[in-house]
């Protein structure tokens, strides 16, 4: 009887181990929350600094509210961060905020009415534009900027990983 209980739950735990993306299981020490993640600038401005601690001398200063970033790594109440272009350094964690964003990479992008180009286009976002994130699937996602709604390719847009897909 023993072998009937243990076989289903075996089989469950290796089908998890196998649908779930090597990169979803590394987390960081501090939050056990995955590694790298997206967050968002909660502040106007946050330091961006050479290391984990307010000793280490600031390379510059994030100055866009709102802004998407990646999370790479943890060091007590510091979170090393990247942009679009992977520049990056140590921020504390009271300047980041869970909310999701994502920059728009190109010029007039067109949020669609549904996740599907046939459909009728709601706004064009210029390049650079700053989006709330809403739903995800494995192609489109769903935008909020300026009071506009829409689906948009996720290819086109930073701050969501190509497989991440949000209910």
């Amino acid at each position: 009887m023993t072998k009937f209980i243990l076989a289903p739950l075996t089989g469950a735990i290796l089908a998890l181990l196998i649908s779930t993306p090597l990169a979803a299981r590394e987390t960081g020490a501090i939050t056990n929350l995955p590694l790298p993640r997206f967050v968002s600038m909660k502040a106007s401005t946050g330091n961006v600094r050479r290391g984990p601690s307010l000793t280490h001398r600031i390379d510059w200063v994030f100055q866009r509210k709102n802004m998407p970033l990646q999370i790479i790594a943890e060091h007590g109440h510091w979170r090393r961060v990247q942009d679009r272009e992977g520049q990056g350094g140590w921020v504390h964690y009271s300047l980041l905020s869970g909310v999701r964003t994502v920059l728009v990479e190109d010029d007039m992008l067109d949020l669609y009415m549904r996740p599907d180009p046939e459909t009728p286009v709601t706004a064009k976002l210029e390049g650079g534009v700053i989006a709330r994130l809403g739903k995800c699937g494995p192609e489109w996602c769903q935008l909020r900027s300026n009071g506009y709604r829409g689906w948009a390719p996720k290819a086109r847009i930073w701050g969501v990983t190509p497989d991440e897909i949000r209910e």
